[in-house]
């Protein structure tokens, strides 16, 4: 990532594409300035720590994964079995107290790793760099009132609506 690192997204040259919706991209969005606003974050609901980057003046790119050895189920097996009854709410407080002090030491075998043990990184071609975001006006459901962004409604009987309030 250092590659990317030296000038933050402000003109939309720098796209992130992340392969997840986890806390990891709330990181991504404040280092590279990549959001979903200026349509340089794009998500792809794959459930993977990956993480692509794009110079799209340069065509640069790189993959970032996590590297599987990093599981935290299997770094603290105790932790795992904690994180549950948190946050169902069924741990007591010795337990929650047990799982902040796990959670702490795991952050910091995390924080001591190396770069290599945490991801892989690789180079890679891109075919097809996304295109700069585009901008659609709004309509009003006809169903609801509510205002949507025009690409996204739906025809209904003649009508346009919303998502939500369409029948499929």
């Amino acid at each position: 990532m250092r590659e990317f690192s030296s000038k933050r997204s402000v003109d939309e040259a720098l796209i992130a594409i992340v392969e997840n919706d986890s806390c990891s991209v709330d990181a991504i969005q404040v280092v590279t300035g990549c959001t979903f606003g200026k349509g340089n974050l794009i998500f792809k609901d794959y459930g993977k720590h990956v993480y692509t980057f794009i110079n799209r003046e340069t065509r640069d790119a790189l993959r970032i994964s996590l590297n599987s050895s990093v599981n935290l189920e299997h770094m603290d097996p105790t932790w795992s079995r904690l994180r549950r009854k948190v946050t169902s709410g069924s741990a007591t407080s010795v337990e929650q107290q047990d799982f902040r002090k796990r959670a702490d030491i795991i952050a910091e075998k995390l924080m001591n790793m190396s770069e290599e043990d945490l991801f892989t990184v690789t180079h890679i071609d891109i075919a097809d760099v996304p295109k700069k975001a585009q901008i659609f006006r709004s309509v009003t459901c006809q169903k609801c009132g509510e205002l949507v962004s025009e690409h996204r409604v739906r025809l209904e009987n003649g009508e346009k609506v919303c998502i939500p309030c369409s029948a499929g």
